[in-house]
C-alpha cells in the first residue's frame, strides 16, 4: 500500500511540474532553441529525482552516450526511457508519432526543438522526408534518435524491428548506437504503480557506418535484445532479495 501511494505521488509531481516548468522556461524558450533544450533537460532531471526520492526508482545510464553526429536505435519500454537518453546526449532529436505535438507544453517544445513528428501508418513517408532534409542541409546535425521497433514494448515482448531503421541508417551514412533498457520493469506502458530499482539505459558499443542492411537489422536486434533481457533478469533478481 505505501509503494502504491508513493507511485501516485510521483505521478502526480511529474504531471505537475511539467507546465510548471514549461512557463517558467517559456520566455527562454520563445526565443532560443537553447532553452527549450535547457527546458526539458530540467524536467528530465526532475523526474529522475522524484523517481528515487519518492518512488525509490534510481535511473543509471551506463555505456558511453554519443556526442556527435549518429544514428541511436534504442529499445523503447515507457516514458521514463525518452528522458534518460534525452538527458544523456547534447543535442537529440527524437522521431515521434506525431500526435504528440497537440499535447499541452510537451508538443509545443518538441516543435521548437525539432523533433520529427511521424504519422501512424505513414512512417516510411517521413523517413523519406527527413532523408530529402538532412541532404539538403536543412536538418541540423546531432544525435537522431529512432525507436527501432517503433513502438513501447513489454519487457521480454517480441515485437519485430522496423525497416525505417535501417534506411535511416544508410541515407545517414553515420554509425549507429544501439540502446538497451530495462526500465519497463519499473514504469510500465500501463498501469500507476512505479517499482523500486534501478531502471537501467545503457549505450552499447557504436556499429560502424557502412554495414550491409541484412547484417546491420540481425546484429541490432541481437545486441538490443540480448542485453535487455540480461538488465530484465539483473532486475528480477534483485527484486526479489
Amino acid at each position: 500500500m505505501l509503494q502504491w501511494i508513493r507511485s501516485i505521488t510521483f505521478i502526480v509531481g511529474c504531471t505537475v511540474f511539467m507546465p510548471v516548468i514549461g512557463l517558467l522556461y517559456a520566455p527562454w524558450a520563445l526565443f532560443s532553441k537553447r532553452g527549450a533544450y535547457a527546458c526539458c533537460k530540467c524536467y528530465s532531471r526532475g523526474v529522475m529525482w522524484m523517481a528515487e526520492h519518492i518512488v525509490g526508482m534510481r535511473c543509471e545510464v551506463r555505456g558511453t552516450p554519443p556526442t556527435d553526429a549518429v544514428l541511436i536505435a534504442a529499445k523503447h519500454q515507457s516514458f521514463l526511457d525518452i528522458l534518460m537518453i534525452f538527458q544523456s546526449v547534447p543535442a537529440g532529436k527524437f522521431i515521434m508519432k506525431r500526435e504528440i505535438l497537440w499535447m499541452p507544453v510537451i508538443g509545443q517544445y518538441a516543435k521548437r526543438m525539432g523533433m520529427i513528428p511521424v504519422n501512424r501508418g505513414k512512417r516510411g513517408q517521413a523517413v523519406t522526408k527527413m532523408l530529402a532534409d538532412v541532404r539538403v542541409g536543412d536538418m541540423e546535425a546531432g544525435q537522431m534518435i529512432i525507436y527501432a521497433q517503433g513502438t513501447r514494448v513489454a519487457p521480454g515482448a517480441v515485437v519485430p524491428y522496423k525497416k525505417g531503421t535501417a534506411a535511416l541508417y544508410e541515407q545517414l551514412g553515420q554509425p549507429c548506437v544501439p540502446v538497451a533498457t530495462n526500465v519497463g520493469y519499473f514504469w510500465p506502458r500501463r498501469g500507476l504503480y512505479r517499482r523500486p530499482g534501478v531502471a537501467v539505459v545503457e549505450f552499447l558499443e557504436p556499429m560502424p557506418a557502412g554495414m550491409a542492411r541484412k547484417e546491420f537489422m540481425e546484429t541490432l536486434e541481437r545486441v538490443v535484445e540480448t542485453r535487455s533481457d540480461q538488465l530484465l533478469a539483473d532486475a528480477r533478481a534483485h527484486s526479489k532479495r
